[in-house]
């Protein structure tokens, strides 16, 4: 088991058991008691029994629950009834969704968002004398058409495109013959380094569906990624933003600082995936990322964690008509 700041990972197989008013986790390794008010969402990568009375613990806390399979991929969440329901809130979201113009905005806004943090990884890197001057040309190119878009579908595109691009430049900030991107495989990943990109994604899919359970967001609603039958889609949109400043530096730093190795993949017949061993250390520093503080506005220090939730925030506002949202773009 893992602890971050307010992250319990689990990857043991065992049971989660309710003792008074806190929980016990009971694995092969021994007994373990989890203060249950030091929590803030926990994530399940082994076989873990529990029963209702700790779903009713958990939901009294507000605990959000993460399931992942066997490969170390995002399966499921159990999002506990929410204290923070409004719903003249969802009324909004809905209006919002339903007006093409609207969900437009909000779409074309999530991809600027991502592109802007793109080029920023890729500025950073060409400005220490690597030669990606025609990556960052083109996702200037796609920055500059963007609110000539008339549609989420081309959008969508236009965002795949550039992420294409984007990729491609990986091979040359890693310089790592065992870490090379070749093409973006994510269902499954065909590659360590695709192993990499989707279990981060994954890990931050979910850290954002918890910040938006600390809000009064519904996360079933999303503009740049369809609302139909998926659960979520809200973390989606909101995870774009984030993709590149969180995901794809701590991946940086893993493969350049040779934190993680080969030895820390499985090959099985149609993919690749991260062993426990590889799971453990990119979520301790995927952690370290997200505790990491940066000066924010008018704000002071706030770090990667509440960030995601701030972006939320600045959604909640945009949905009350107080203010148009606009994606957090990294200074460097």
């Amino acid at each position: 088991m893992i602890m971050g700041k307010r992250s319990i990972y689990i990857f043991r197989n065992g049971e989660l058991k309710r003792k008074d008013n806190t929980l016990l986790l009971q694995t092969g390794e021994g007994k373990r008691i989890i203060p249950i008010h030091t929590v803030d969402q926990i994530h399940v990568f082994g076989e873990l029994h529990l029963n209702r009375r700790v779903l009713e613990l958990l939901t009294s806390y507000g605990i959000v629950l993460h399931f992942y399979n066997y490969y170390g991929y995002y399966d499921g969440t159990y999002y506990p009834r929410s204290a923070l329901n409004s719903g003249f809130m969802v009324l909004q979201q809905a209006r919002c969704y339903l007006d093409e113009s609207e969900r437009l905005y909000l779409a074309r806004r999530f991809v600027e968002g991502a592109l802007r943090n793109m080029e920023r990884n890729i500025a950073y890197y060409h400005n220490r004398a690597y030669d990606l001057g025609e990556v960052r040309k083109k996702i200037r190119e796609a920055l500059e058409e963007l609110e000539g878009v008339e549609g989420v579908e081309e959008l969508m595109g236009v965002e795949g495109n550039v992420r294409k691009i984007y990729y491609q430049a990986f091979d040359t900030i890693l310089g790592r013959r065992d870490f090379v991107f070749d093409t973006r495989t994510r269902r499954p990943p065909r590659n360590a380094l695709n192993a990499l990109i989707s279990f981060g994604n994954s890990l931050l899919y979910t850290t954002a569906l918890s910040q938006i359970y600390r809000t009064y967001l519904d996360p079933r609603i999303g503009y740049l990624h369809e609302t139909n039958r998926r659960s979520f889609s809200l973390n989606l949109d909101v995870a774009e933003v984030f993709k590149p400043i969180i995901v794809d530096r701590v991946v940086f730093s893993l493969v350049k600082k040779q934190i993680i190795s080969i030895r820390d993949f499985e090959q099985a017949i149609d993919c690749v995936y991260l062993n426990e061993r590889g799971q453990k250390t990119f979520i301790k520093v995927f952690e370290e990322k997200l505790a990491t503080t940066i000066n924010y506005k008018n704000i002071g220090k706030v770090s990667y964690r509440k960030l995601i939730r701030l972006e939320c925030y600045k959604l909640y506002k945009h949905f009350l008509l107080e203010e148009l949202y606009k994606p957090f773009v990294a200074r460097w």
